[in-house]
């Protein structure tokens, strides 16, 4: 992809009609805003040292929950399918 330069980009706002120039702002905005930033982004911006870090740490987690909860897990897992048809 070309590098796109600040003056392009204000060269394209300067051609948009007045009535969109709220959108633009809005995308724009958000594009150089971190505040209310999805945790997906949030979590593909870390280094993948700490992303496999934190995906270590919940998956301990999730299997300290699965361990809590194994007697009821094979409680509502358990017994015979029922073909109501």
């Amino acid at each position: 992809m070309q590098t796109i330069t600040h003056t392009e980009v204000q060269a394209l706002v300067a051609k948009l009609p007045e009535s969109k120039l709220p959108l633009a702002y809005r995308l724009l905005h958000s594009l150089t805003t971190t505040e209310g930033e999805s945790p997906q982004a949030k979590f593909i911006r870390l280094s993948a040292d700490e992303r496999r870090q934190l995906l270590s740490q919940q998956a301990e987690q999730m299997k300290d929950h699965y361990e809590q909860t194994t007697d009821e897990r094979t409680e509502w897992q358990a017994g015979d399918f029922v073909d109501e048809s």
